[in-house]
């Protein structure tokens, strides 16, 4: 099978299974086995064709829909426009967020959203319902305790929100963070949902409601609004990612993918 992880200079096989499957779908493109401008070009062309977010990377999205599969939980580029309106900022600016920020799939191959249970956070909103932790901390330290930890990372994650789920159910979704965008269920009520379950139903639901959710979040974070308005990367990804955005060089990548989206609408108007 193609592998589906695919960018600008990756190259070999599967990037020859890749050009040839975009040749007999009609794209223009050459056999280099080299991920070229050429199949850049020929996989931006397939995004737009088929609606989805059009940023030249071949991923799981791409993949499905050059097999024909297109899923409805699936963020379209419409969305990322909407977004850019709601949220009064260019267009590249919310494409460079996206492809930085975002986990690029919201979903897990068995349909549910992505999580990320955090034990350090469960243990405060326990508190915050009125509830001693210290006894559940003993009793679960995997899901429950003063420190980050305890990650299992994918559909794994689940069974500690199961577990957490049994204790209790608020505070159990509010200590996971949802989605392509890793909102945490804990801002429920600040960003205007009715309760901790109604975000989390609507997380069930697709990724332009995880795209949603993170408009919501910016949003409310005025601080975090202006860098973006004013595309002062280094203030938004250490706004958005905390003090250790400079060691992942997230304000780098930010910035490199805005002048891509940038030098992308200038061609297209």
């Amino acid at each position: 099978m193609i592998a589906v992880s695919l960018r600008p200079g990756s190259h070999g096989a599967e990037v020859q299974q890749l050009q040839e499957r975009l040749q007999r779908a009609g794209y223009q493109v050459a056999t280099t086995n080299v991920y070229d401008d050429a199949t850049v070009a020929a996989v931006m062309a397939l995004q737009a064709d088929k609606g989805l977010v059009v940023d030249g990377l071949f991923g799981p999205k791409s993949f499905m829909a050059l097999m024909g599969s297109i899923q409805p939980k699936h963020l379209a580029a419409a969305d990322l426009v909407r977004a850019a309106d709601q949220l009064g900022v260019n267009l590249a600016s919310v494409r460079a967020v996206n492809e930085v920020e975002s986990r690029g799939q919201g979903f897990l191959p068995d349909g549910r959203p992505v999580i990320l249970f955090e034990r350090h956070v469960f243990y405060k909103q326990l508190q915050e319902h009125g509830i001693d932790p210290e006894p559940i901390a003993a009793k679960y330290p995997n899901i429950c305790a003063q420190e980050r930890g305890g990650y299992h990372g994918g559909a794994a994650e689940y069974i500690r929100l199961e577990t957490a789920k049994q204790i209790h159910l608020a505070a159990a979704y509010e200590s996971a963070s949802w989605g392509a965008f890793q909102v945490m269920g804990y801002h429920w009520s600040a960003l205007g949902y009715a309760s901790a379950s109604d975000f989390v139903r609507l997380m069930q639901q697709d990724e332009a409601s995880h795209l949603d959710a993170f408009v919501r979040f910016i949003a409310h974070e005025a601080p975090l609004l202006a860098a973006l308005k004013a595309r002062k990367w280094p203030a938004f990804a250490k706004g958005y990612n905390g003090p250790a955005y400079a060691a992942n060089l997230y304000d780098v990548k930010l910035a490199q993918a805005y002048a891509k989206y940038s030098a992308l609408d200038e061609v297209a108007a």
